[in-house]
């Protein structure tokens, strides 16, 4: 991981020999397989059919070795009759479909991923990282990219940061991930002090005596990450705050039931969005917001007490109101944005009274071996009854 220009593509353009090192050494033992860039090593004006082999060949298989696998390569990409097209016809996800099928039938012991996989569909994606552990098991080595925190703890069992063409941390997914967002999201005037202070950080470490066994280590990293925790650098760049007509909103953030302010949460424990709202004009019929968003800004859900029960009928110009709503951190690993709101009548028409876009914005720690997919965790849990066919002969 690591963020762009970091030297992420360069070390695996360099490990799969299309690049030369200028200085040092560099040994790689087994075949490689590599997807690094859309498109790459195809001949856009050959068909698909014509690239496989192509590629193959490269890849130093014999046509024998590929024509008993082009059904695989083909039912894996699954793009139907384009696979006799011209790849130059090809929309992205057709590509890299191709391309990853093609990767992957070639029984590598090294299997380089440069970020293709962000192309093709959720569904391919899925489908894309159940082979990848499937070559894992084999004993292959996997080089993946990504800067999808998710993806990486699901496939990795070690990560390395890179920053500036170093290595800055290498090791646990979930700690190497914590150090990349603690750097990525750093105002541009701090990122120098952040690089270093995660520097000092590892060399403490390292010059710290610690009889710990590696299996204790984990343990206790594991321990310190299953808790959440407030990143200062985790801050919404795309804040948006409308006119006020009644009610200025300050200050929303996430707490703990705790009372901890907190911004990378855990999947499934219960938090407090709360923020305060100081009245301008006296008002009427108020009711409190909230929605949360994903980063791409789809709706996910919210809440606007609405209920007769839970709307206080009148607050006087002055008022300060302290507001916390609790609710169940029910998301998969991933990236979220927070809108604050107050709504009511200061006028003659009911409506916001103050509102904010993505005001404040969270994280949830990626988990290994996850079986939930997508983006809400539903809680679903799997309960199978077998019936067993009967011998008709019995």
């Amino acid at each position: 991981m690591g963020r762009n220009g970091s030297g992420k593509s360069t070390l695996l353009q360099l490990i799969c020999g299309i690049m030369s090192p200028t200085s040092g050494q560099l040994d790689v033992n087994g075949r490689i397989s590599a997807i690094l860039e859309l498109g790459a090593g195809f001949n856009p004006e050959f068909s698909g059919r014509n690239n496989v082999y192509l590629n193959c060949s490269i890849l130093g298989m014999k046509r024998s070795e590929v024509d008993e696998r082009i059904d695989d390569i083909l039912e894996f990409a699954d793009i139907g009759e384009f696979i006799d097209q011209p790849v130059k016809t090809y929309s992205s996800g057709m590509t890299v479909r191709l391309a990853f099928s093609i990767a992957i039938n070639v029984d590598p012991a090294i299997f380089v991923v440069d970020e293709a996989l962000s192309v093709g569909d959720a569904a391919f994606q899925r489908k894309c990282f159940s082979r990848i552990k499937a070559i894992q098991k084999k004993g292959a080595t996997v080089l993946f990219v990504s800067h999808a925190a998710e993806a990486v703890v699901e496939l990795c069992d070690r990560a390395i940061f890179l920053d500036d063409g170093k290595i800055l941390y290498s090791g646990s997914p979930k700690k190497v991930i914590t150090l990349y967002h603690k750097l990525l999201f750093a105002p541009r005037d701090k990122v120098g002090s952040v690089r270093q202070s995660i520097l000092d950080t590892i060399h403490t470490e390292e010059s710290t005596p610690n009889n710990d066994t590696e299996q204790d280590a984990d343990l206790r990293l594991e321990e310190i990450e299953s808790k959440a925790y407030f990143n200062k650098h985790l801050e919404p760049k795309s804040t948006t705050w409308y006119e006020s007509d009644g009610a200025v909103i300050h200050e929303p953030h996430i707490l703990t039931l705790d009372g901890r302010k907190v911004n990378v949460l855990v999947r499934n424990e219960e938090y407090y969005y709360t923020y305060d709202v100081r009245f301008t004009k006296n008002v009427f019929n108020i009711r409190f917001c909230m929605l949360i968003k994903t980063l791409r800004g789809f709706e996910l859900g919210g809440y606007g007490n609405r209920v007769e029960d839970e709307i206080m009928e009148y607050l006087s110009e002055g008022s300060v109101a302290h507001v916390r709503l609790r609710f169940r951190c029910a998301l998969l690993p991933g990236t979220y944005f927070l809108n604050a709101g107050v709504m009511g009548i200061a006028g003659k028409e009911d409506g916001y009274l103050h509102r904010g876009i993505d005001v404040t914005m969270f994280e949830v720690m990626p988990e290994k071996n996850l079986s939930s997919t997508a983006v809400v965790d539903f809680g679903i849990r799997p309960d199978v009854t077998i019936k067993m066919s009967q011998d008709k002969n019995g």
